[in-house]
């Protein structure tokens, strides 16, 4: 496995319960990984005494002054602090490229059509795809390439994730590059608010299919952001993005049966496009 690349797992209030280690040592995954978490966590000795020497710890005040928290106050439990605080951490550590992962990971896995269904295979050579990913981050000159979702293949062969392979977004995993940083922004919903915000003045953000991770869920799933989504559900998250680019975000309800407040987004008003040379005179 290379040696200037690593996995930061950012941790909150999961001590005893890093699925994502687990999950990556199934997919066999052989290189770096450091346990982030900030100084306020209730479960911090713990910490110290499961991972010792594989343990980075830091101060949200410190990190709050590099980004907008796009409000006047509120909780911090929120990851924006950690993601931010990685691209610093990159730096002490002398690293060239890095991938931010939740703690909450129980499944990574190739998603592909064959005999006419969506079919999924755990992904065993993790490292592979780690070389695959940076070369691909490097080739498109974007400022992050993330995994797709389970979520995102709802619909099955119908669905654009499939047949596109490529999409114009980031969320929750982040290939990063030590020397080409941005800043993510808002107290919740940060990666969306963070693609929205920097496509908009030409920051290249993309999602590669093929791969997709799958978490547990979050409103069951004790620590982390759990207890912000609990009080506030998705309503009042989605609104951060409206704040980062009004022009192509608004809330609306989502679901079938169980209805909730979503963000929603205009592509066609989101980033900026290039026009093909075919319309040249």
């Amino acid at each position: 496995m290379r040696n200037d690349f690593a996995i930061f797992i950012m941790s909150y209030n999961r001590a005893g319960n890093i699925a994502t280690l687990r999950t990556l040592e199934k997919a066999n995954y052989t290189g770096k990984y450091y346990i982030i978490i900030s100084d306020d966590d209730p479960q911090i000795d713990k910490y110290k005494k499961t991972y010792n020497n594989k343990l980075y710890i830091f101060n949200k005040d410190k990190i709050e002054p590099f980004f907008d928290t796009y409000d006047n106050g509120g909780s911090k439990s929120c990851i924006v602090y950690a993601r931010n605080y990685c691209f610093l951490l990159a730096k002490k550590l002398g690293l060239k490229y890095f991938l931010q992962f939740d703690d909450d990971y129980i499944e990574l896995a190739y998603r592909y059509p064959k005999d006419g269904k969506l079919k999924i295979c755990n992904i065993k050579e993790f490292d592979k795809i780690v070389d695959i990913t940076i070369d691909f981050l490097e080739d498109t000159g974007a400022l992050t390439v993330a995994f797709a979702q389970h979520g995102d293949f709802i619909g099955g062969l119908n669905n654009d994730f499939l047949t596109t392979r490529v999409k114009r977004k980031a969320m929750n995993s982040f290939f990063c590059k030590t020397d080409n940083p941005f800043v993510f922004s808002g107290r919740i919903n940060e990666d969306v608010n963070t693609y929205v915000g920097l496509g908009k003045i030409g920051g290249i953000f993309l999602t590669f299919c093929d791969v997709s991770l799958k978490q547990k869920h979050t409103q069951q799933n004790k620590g982390g952001m759990t207890d912000t989504y609990n009080e506030d559900g998705t309503y009042l998250k989605s609104f951060y993005t409206v704040l980062s680019n009004p022009s192509c975000t608004v809330v609306a309800p989502m679901g079938d049966k169980h209805i909730r407040f979503h963000h929603r987004i205009n592509w066609n008003n989101a980033v900026p496009k290039i026009i093909s040379d075919k319309y040249k005179k």
